[in-house]
């Protein structure tokens, strides 16, 4: 036996990489899509290159990441389809993870929920890192109580990825009243999980999803993605039409 701290519990390397990269992406400063500098960021970090690899294959497969043949990688870019898909999943696990919540919590719960709410406000435009982690750290509390693993471990993967586009829906500001029916939902959430009342904090969790951050990140991006689609169409269109017309032309003597 030897001693000092036992090696799963020892960050590692790649493990600092990881947790620093990740900040980084959820924080906005490196966006979506753009290049991640390999060289540059090990030596911001203070690494070589080879732990932030790994970092950086960790966070592909969390879908954070993309990385290429020749090991060059980017921030992964935001999508319609991720962001309707994230919208669907929570949509049906979050009001059943709230619902179990107040079945189950125990006193420990109720203790850690409170002082997850206590000075929790709804994300401002452009939030801090440390605000995206107080909002994580709230919902954590509250799905936590549910006492359901892999419920559990399934939203913790869901929630870095609605993170970056809780980020994009707030580059158009929130008025006042949509910030304070956000505040009203959380401590709504919070009552009806302490009081085990299981139907009320599913609905209520149901209308903060489906007037959430994430869903209207999910419209701007149908909204984009649409837009894209119709201006292809009318540029192949009218190429199209103009092909058409040059044959007109063809063997004609002027």
């Amino acid at each position: 036996m030897t001693n000092g701290t036992p090696a799963e519990l020892s960050p590692t390397k790649a493990d600092h990489a990881y947790l620093r990269v990740k900040e980084l992406i959820l924080s906005g400063v490196l966006p979506p899509g753009s290049v991640i500098a390999q060289v540059t960021l090990a030596r911001d970090i203070g690494i070589s290159t080879t732990p932030l690899r790994e970092a950086l294959r960790r966070l592909k497969s969390e879908g954070l990441v993309a990385l290429d043949a020749h090991r060059d990688a980017r921030v992964a870019p935001l999508s319609a389809e991720e962001a309707r898909d994230l919208l669907e999943l929570r949509r049906s696990l979050d009001p059943l993870a709230v619902a179990l919540a107040a079945e189950r919590r125990t006193r420990a719960d109720i203790a850690g929920m409170r002082a997850a709410a206590e000075g929790l406000s709804p994300l401002p435009g452009d939030p801090a890192y440390e605000q995206l982690v107080a909002h994580r750290r709230f919902h954590a509390a509250l799905y936590g109580a549910s006492h359901n693993d892999l419920l559990i471990s399934t939203l913790d993967g869901l929630w870095d990825k609605s993170d970056r586009f809780r980020r994009l829906a707030l580059e158009v500001e929130r008025g006042q009243a949509a910030r304070d029916r956000k505040a009203a939902e959380h401590e709504a959430l919070l009552e009806y999980v302490i009081a085990g009342d299981a139907e009320g904090a599913a609905a209520v969790m149901r209308e903060h999803i489906d007037t959430s951050l994430g869903a209207q990140a999910a419209r701007r991006l149908r909204a984009r993605a649409d837009s894209d689609r119709i201006a292809l169409d009318q540029a192949g269109s009218d190429q199209a039409g103009s092909e058409r017309a040059g044959s007109e032309w063809d063997g004609i003597d002027v």
